[in-house]
């Protein structure tokens, strides 16, 4: 595995976020309702911190293919991200020893707002 930064790009659009929060019974308002979230003086609803895990995951499994088991992940929440916004993943390879791979990630907006970090995982391919 190359030590270069491996990325992977997503928009978190509205449905995707009702989709999340129907799959994880998390129905906070501040996801989803308008008059709710203008009370606050927040123009959109605000990503799920969780899923910036989800996503961390997902893009594992793309870099690394799906034979691939993350055996650990861990994750820091610094900013929120609102609907419509799009995320990057970055991963960076720290260590590969007889198939354990070592990755520092941190997830940001494509504007440079850092939404998670620091990150890491931990990666077996069989």
């Amino acid at each position: 595995m190359s030590s270069d930064e491996l990325t992977f790009e997503r928009t978190i659009e509205l449905p995707d976020m009702i989709a999340y929060a129907g799959a994880t019974w998390d129905w906070h308002r501040l996801h989803y309702d308008m008059s709710y979230l203008r009370e606050r003086d927040l123009d959109r609803p605000v990503v799920d911190g969780q899923v910036f895990g989800a996503y961390l995951a997902i893009a594992l499994r793309e870099w690394f293919g799906p034979d691939a088991i993350i055996t650990g992940l861990s994750l820091r929440f610094r900013n929120l991200v609102f609907a419509g916004e799009t995320i990057r993943c970055l991963g960076t390879v720290t260590s590969e020893v007889d198939g354990r791979i070592e990755v520092d990630l941190r997830v940001e907006t494509i504007t440079g707002r850092i939404a998670v970090a620091p990150a890491s995982a931990t990666v077996h391919l069989p």
